[in-house]
């Protein structure tokens, strides 16, 4: 698939069929996550990958409540996907990174406060996207679910250490058939000429 193609067909999948996903497959999805930028090629992430209905229930028992389930229409699809690659964000990585003499001048090297961006969530983010688009190259659906509850339950349920940050789970399997659209897509793309400003705003 062509990237051009790849980028038009990324859409995020909420209903999957439970099949497993091949082993070769998800490795050269995670594969290309592993080749997004890093600031000061800090590699300020780490993935738990979980595999199944008996491993990825560790995730939803964490993140989600018996009353979402129980209300959520988009739950009996969702709980099929076989693959959920949680995201940790590790903070420490670049405030070491940067306090190395290469970099000592940033000033960053100093603790998370002195960035004024915090690069281990960007840098985090850029794999996310990448096994999204991974997954559309190579046929499956994916999903990004964010960090909105849980992150303490779930860090501890699968032994994370202390020092990394929660920031979200992509999940990966073939598309269900019952996804009923977002009411969010109602709101339209932005178009070219209301987000690219050139020369000034």
């Amino acid at each position: 698939m062509e990237f051009g193609e790849t980028l038009r067909r990324r859409r995020m999948v909420r209903s999957f069929s439970g099949r497993a996903v091949a082993e070769p497959v998800l490795e050269r999805i995670l594969d290309g996550a592993l080749r997004g930028p890093s600031a000061g090629n800090s590699g300020g992430w780490d993935a738990v990958v979980l595999q199944g209905p008996a491993e990825t229930a560790v995730f939803w028992e964490a993140t989600t409540t018996e009353q979402w389930r129980k209300s959520s229409r988009r739950w009996p699809g969702l709980e099929k996907a076989p693959v959920a690659v949680v995201l940790f964000a590790h903070p420490g990585a670049y405030t070491a990174r940067y306090g190395e003499p290469d970099k000592e001048e940033s000033g960053l090297g100093a603790g998370s406060e002195s960035w004024p961006v915090p690069y281990w969530f960007v840098d985090s983010g850029f794999a996310a996207l990448l096994l999204l688009l991974g997954a559309t190259e190579a046929g499956l659906g994916g999903s990004f679910m964010g960090n909105f509850r849980g992150e303490e339950g779930l860090a501890l349920a699968l032994g994370v250490p202390e020092n990394r940050r929660y920031l979200g789970t992509v999940l990966l399997g073939e598309p269900g058939g019952d996804d009923p659209p977002s009411a969010s897509l109602e709101r339209g793309r932005r178009q070219a000429e209301e987000v690219i400003h050139w020369a000034h705003w």
